[in-house]
């Protein structure tokens, strides 16, 4: 049990270290092309923290381990909403530019429907079968990643930053120092998620633990610490369009491009109590909607308790539901 604990501990933060290097690097190249902050931040610094998760579910995804898919990908967008956005809220008032708030987090939202809906198949089709992503059930999310991310780069393109070539922040990467940043992250990422998955699985059984409650819990949580991070460091350089893009850019790809990804290599199974967590992970992004549409347009404090204390009660209530 000692190792395994160890080796979780270096997986995820290989995970983390690996997270943040591709975010670093491909953040610095995708602002040196003149990209703007919101769709940086939903495109390429979410893809770069959302890369944990796919690590991690497709190395489940290869050695059979399909609760942990689902529980990471579900545990993590919660965790994005309830730890990453409510913790930096709660450090400071977050601005949320209005593009957010009628576009991007209503197509979080609907991503989440899509998702709940295709792991609804005992209900749907009155089969006796165990509810569970199918291959096709896996390229249908890919199909809605490739049209928001169509949507999102075209808007990009066409509004693309009056500064572009100009470092945004100081200390700004070189392209081919960025280069090695991508390099090094990837390796990170793939060997953590490796080692995140056999030691958590490893765990959960020795614990009397199942794999999906792990999967909800700790692997989530590590996974969605280079949300947390980045969110945060956005906040304190000042660009919030990145923080809060970070975050619904990569709650969209997590459940249209990971889950999509890994159900399309091996039909990925709905836990016992999974359909819940997803109405969890939907009343997180519907409650974004109301605590970010004030004459301000921010985030405040009182939004930041909220979230944090929701994501607490949802992890006692799983603690306590096994």
């Amino acid at each position: 049990m000692l190792t395994d604990s160890l080796l979780l501990i270096v997986g995820l933060f290989l995970l983390v270290v690996g997270g943040d290097g591709l975010v670093r690097g491909a953040s610095a190249l995708a602002f040196r092309l003149g990209i703007s902050p919101l769709v940086v931040g939903l495109t390429v610094v979410a893809f770069g923290t959302s890369a944990p998760e796919l690590s991690v579910n497709v190395a489940a995804a290869i050695t059979d381990r399909g609760e942990i898919s689902f529980a990471n990908v579900v545990g993590s967008n919660i965790a994005n909403v309830g730890l990453a956005v409510g913790l930096v809220a709660l450090f400071r008032p977050i601005a949320i530019e209005r593009a957010v708030i009628v576009r991007e987090i209503p197509m979080m939202t609907l991503g989440t429907v899509a998702t709940l809906v295709l792991a609804c198949d005992v209900w749907l089709t009155g089969s006796d079968g165990p509810n569970s992503f199918s291959r096709a059930d896996g390229l249908t999310l890919l199909l809605f990643f490739v049209i928001f991310l169509y949507y999102t780069v075209s808007e990009g393109l066409r509004q693309r930053s009056a500064a572009a070539g100009e470092p945004p922040v100081q200390g700004l990467l070189t392209v081919p120092r960025a280069l090695v940043y991508v390099a090094l992250g990837l390796g990170g990422l793939m060997l953590g998620g490796d080692l995140t998955v056999d030691s958590a699985s490893s765990l959960a059984l020795q614990l009397g633990l199942s794999q999906a409650f792990v999967g909800l819990t700790v692997v989530a949580l590590g996974t969605s610490l280079p949300e947390i991070v980045t969110s945060l460091m956005g906040v304190l350089r000042g660009s919030d369009a990145i923080a809060v893009g970070n975050v619904v850019g990569s709650n969209i790809f997590n459940v249209l491009f990971v889950l999509g990804t890994t159900s399309s290599i091996r039909a990925v199974p709905v836990p016992a109590g999974g359909i819940w967590d997803l109405l969890v992970a939907l009343a997180f992004a519907l409650v974004l909607l109301p605590i970010s549409f004030n004459p301000a347009r921010r985030i405040g404090r009182k939004g930041g308790v909220l979230l944090v204390s929701g994501y607490v009660g949802f992890i006692a209530w799983r603690a306590i539901a096994g």
